[in-house]
């Protein structure tokens, strides 16, 4: 008996070894792009670039477990029951978890002249690091921009955020909790080009810099590319699993194809996995730590033991930011009306409840970790 996982990231990770505490006794195939062991990404975009942290705290594997890795040689196809990876290789299973994360969007029409960065990798990282310096421009608002330029302010370094959209974060925090983060960041020193993006690089040995949509022009020194990412389904074309919007999955995680068939013995988990969610009463997908971790145990569960308990875990995320940790459960961003019920924007502790169509559906919590337990609780007995 062989399972494969697809995917050696957290939720990879984490699938092996659910799979081997739930007692399955044959062969883990687990295959990834990368050529590390899985390791742990959130310090990243912080504590790696600027040496808080070191590479030998970032491993999530730290031992031998009985797995056999496929590292450096991901899965290019599934056919039927047998994954084929890239150097050719066929491995036929038994169980397949799909785990197989997301990749960054790059901006259509953009070319990369040297100097300009991507972060999503322990490589990609280790690149930035050894080149960052001088004047940064970071190219997206979300989580990843917003912590790049905290990063970059704890180092010393002049840094601007070019987005679209009016505020950073406004997708996840709504309108006036967004505006909170950008006064937090602007107070450190950030520059915001925010309602603007870029649409061409400056120099061509190195770049030099940004024409922006609305003709400014930006000096940057490094430029680092987080306008966000798109789930990795591509090696999943014509093998009929449904793909839209990521990897679709029923409650248990079961992978559904395009009929809305369950595809007998696989399942998904982590960035990649778009699921019924019990609770929320829609189909979603979560790009979060927690959720990649408990989501991979739920999968390995039932592709062992068949459907038993739909994963209803909460989304659930924080944000290291400014100096200060900014938490969330649910879905704040599918709020329709946000309500302070602790502290006040003004201050650098509070906490915002979301709600849609008068339910709860998410919280976020400035500083207060302890209040943002309490909304969870009332999130989970709404």
């Amino acid at each position: 008996m062989r399972i494969v996982v697809a995917g050696a990231g957290l939720a990879g990770w984490r699938a092996a070894e659910a799979l081997r505490a739930e007692g399955f006794r044959g062969e883990i195939v687990v295959a990834g792009a990368e050529a590390h062991r899985p390791y742990d990404r959130p310090p990243l975009s912080k504590g790696l670039l600027t040496g808080a942290t070191g590479e030998s705290a970032l491993a999530l594997s730290e031992s031998d477990t009985e797995v056999t890795w496929r590292l450096g040689n991901p899965v290019a196809a599934l056919r039927g029951r047998t994954v084929v990876l890239e150097d050719g290789e066929e491995l036929d299973f038994t169980g397949l978890v799909i785990a197989t994360g997301s990749a960054p969007v790059i901006p259509a029409g953009l070319t990369r002249p040297p100097g300009v960065h991507v972060l999503r990798t322990l490589d990609d990282a280790r690149a930035l690091k050894a080149d960052l310096t001088g004047r940064v421009l970071v190219l997206g608002a979300g989580f990843i921009g917003c912590e790049l330029a905290s990063t970059c302010r704890d180092l010393g370094l002049p840094v601007a955020v070019a987005d679209p959209l009016p505020h950073p974060l406004i997708r996840v925090l709504g309108e006036n909790v967004a505006r909170r983060v950008e006064r937090l960041h602007r107070e450190r020193g950030v520059r915001w080009l925010l309602g603007t993006q870029v649409v061409k690089f400056l120099g061509r040995d190195r770049v030099t810099g940004a024409v922006l949509s609305d003709g400014r022009a930006v000096r940057a020194d490094v430029v680092v590319i987080a306008t966000g990412v798109r789930p990795a389904t591509g090696w999943l074309a014509g093998s009929g699993v449904d793909v839209s919007g990521g990897v679709r999955c029923d409650e248990y995680l079961r992978v559904l194809d395009e009929s809305g068939a369950v595809v007998p013995d696989v399942v998904a988990a982590g960035d990649v996995a778009r699921w019924t969610h019990p609770l929320l009463g829609a189909p979603v997908r979560v790009e979060h730590w927690t959720t990649a971790a408990l989501g991979a145990a739920a999968a390995a569960r039932t592709l062992l033991h068949g459907p038993q308990t739909p994963f209803d875990a909460v989304p659930s995320f924080w944000s290291d930011q400014c100096g200060l940790r900014i938490q969330g459960v649910g879905l704040p961003g599918r709020g329709e009306q946000v309500e302070l019920v602790h502290g006040s924007l003004a201050g650098d502790k509070f906490v915002a409840r979301y709600s849609a169509g008068g339910r709860h559906v998410g919280s976020v919590a400035f500083g207060l970790p302890k209040q943002l337990a309490l909304e969870r609780r009332r999130l989970t007995s709404a």
